[in-house]
Order: structure tokens, then sequence, then C-alpha cells
């Protein structure tokens, strides 16, 4: 089944890129998570096609779509995805959005009428927003490498300087971390050099955790400025954005985990969950026993719970 890929012009120029695939009527618009893109959910898309005519949108910051600092906060990306929904789809959509793509759907279903069904793969409702953020495995490294990365003019290659400073470093022995960093590092570099518009890959690291990388090449650590700093979130009230979402909606939760110091390793809490099924008044939880990327880990359980909603 062949992908279309094309690119939405929004009235002030901003780029929209995205692909659709698919002949079914109904339609389902997929957003992807931060620091990846569309390609994310290209080991699910063809199952999914078979049930939907498919649109998948790098929204700013990340893939083909436009970057542009100025864009990058919920408002703007929001009532640019909804001109694409109206002007592009024409129809009734269900959208998904996995982690901060999450952020971005509950916004479209709570203000578009087009919205006939959210689903919620993870998104970090609550924790990523004010001072909660700061105790969050986000803040403390993507949001952060980025900050830092912003703060230097030495490293230019963004991915690179991800692997090397990632927070997961911190979870190896203390005798072994650095000598391991500078090693797997050295990996990352020579590939990185060799391939820099491919995904990233690095000798001896998990697949799984280089799932995280996938199209991290066409990031724009502005973006995760914007999460470091809160501006993301600019002014929006997530108690009154929730409660504002009447159509069907279906959560999907991952495992969530608290480390040290009570730093949250997952998208939000359990009590976050309860807070969120509190203010949406027309949602399912599914409870999946995997990470933060459930489409990748539980692949088949993932599209079986998009099917039934």
């Amino acid at each position: 089944m062949k992908i279309h890929n094309a690119q939405y012009k929004i009235d002030d120029s901003s780029i929209l890129n995205y692909y659709e695939v698919g002949t079914e009527k109904n339609k389902l618009l997929l957003l992807h998570a931060q620091g990846t893109n569309s390609c994310s959910f290209y080991s699910v898309v063809t199952k999914l096609a078979k049930h939907y005519h498919v649109y998948l949108v790098d929204y700013y910051g990340h893939g083909k779509s436009s970057h542009n600092p100025e864009k990058y906060n919920l408002v703007s990306i929001g009532n640019d995805i909804m001109d694409f929904i109206e002007n592009v789809i024409f129809d009734s959509v269900a959208v998904l959005g996995h982690s901060s793509g999450g952020l971005i759907a509950a916004y479209i279903a709570a203000h578009s009428p087009r919205c006939s069904k959210l689903i919620l793969e993870d998104p970090p409702f609550f924790s990523s927003w004010g001072e909660r953020r700061y105790n969050t495995y986000n803040y403390k490294d993507l949001s952060s490498v980025c900050h830092n990365f912003l703060l230097q003019d030495v490293e230019k290659d963004f991915v690179y300087y991800y692997f090397k400073n990632q927070y997961c470093w911190n979870f190896f022995p203390d005798e072994s971390r650095e000598t391991v960093r500078e090693k797997l590092s050295g990996f990352a570099l020579k590939y990185r050099t060799k391939h820099p518009d491919k995904n990233l890959k690095v000798l001896f690291w998990p697949k799984k955790f280089l799932e995280g990388f996938n199209g991290l090449q066409y990031y724009d650590p502005h973006f995760g400025e914007a999460f470091y700093n809160d501006s993301f979130n600019d002014t929006v009230d997530y108690n009154d954005l929730l409660s504002k979402i009447k159509c069907k909606t279906l959560f999907m939760k991952a495992k969530t985990t608290i480390g040290e110091n009570g730093l949250l390793q997952g998208a939000l809490s359990d009590e976050d969950l309860q807070r969120v099924n509190a203010l949406i008044e027309n949602m399912k939880i599914q409870q999946f026993d995997c990470g933060h990327g459930i489409h990748t880990e539980k692949a088949n359980q993932f599209v079986e719970a998009i099917i039934s909603i």
C-alpha cells in the first residue's frame, strides 16, 4: 500500500508536511511524539490503513514541517492542524496523539467539531505543565539537553550531542559509566559522520532505545526548549481544556515508575490519569504493560484498541 507525501501551506506560509494512506471512508489522524516524526508510526500504519484512511502529520519543529520557534506552542500548532483538518481532510476524523502529540490531539478535540473520536497514547497531562515538569524524566532528559545544546556553540550535531548527554547514563554503574559513555558515544559520532540523514544506529545500544532517535536528525532543539521553559503550554489551562472534550475518548496508559527523589519515569502518574478521567466525561482507560511507545512495543494490541473504539 503506497504512502502519499504532500505539504499543506498555512496562510502565514508555515508548512505542515503530511502523509496519507488507505482508501477507507473513516478518517484517522496520527500525531507523533516529541523528537521523532510521522515515521514513528510506520510499523502500524499498514494495519491501520486496512480500517481507516490515515493521515500522519509532522507538526512544527519535526520532520519536513516548518522549523519556526514562534510556532512551538500548543495553541499555534493546534490551530494550524485544525486548519489542516478543515482544508485537507474535509471530514470528521478520529485524532490520535502520542506523548506531546496527545496534548495537541486533546486541544483539537476540545475545539474542533470535526474530531469524532480522541485517542490518547500516554500523553503527559499535568506532569509537563508548570513546576511539575521539573521532576519528570523528559525535563531531566530531552528538555534539559536541548537547553544546554542551545547554550553552547562547539557541537553542531544535536543527535550526537543528545546521545552523549542523555539522562539514562545516570543509570549506569559509577565505576564504568564514563568509559562506556565515551566508547558508545564514539560509535554514535562515527555513524552520524557517515550517515547524517539516517536514523541513528549504535553498536551494543538496544534497538528498543534507538527507536527514540528515529527522526531526531530532523528535530529542532528549540522545540525541547519550549518544554524546558514551559512556553509550549503558553496560557493553556488543562483543567479547562480537558473538560471541553465531549467526543468518545480512549486513553492508552503505559507503565509508570517513580525513581529516586520522586522522579517521574513516564508520561504521567496514576493520580494524573484519574484527574484526566474526572475531567473528560466519555473516556475509557486501557492499561498496557510496556514503556512509553505503546505503538512500537505492543503494536497488535495498539491497533486492536483503535479499531474497537
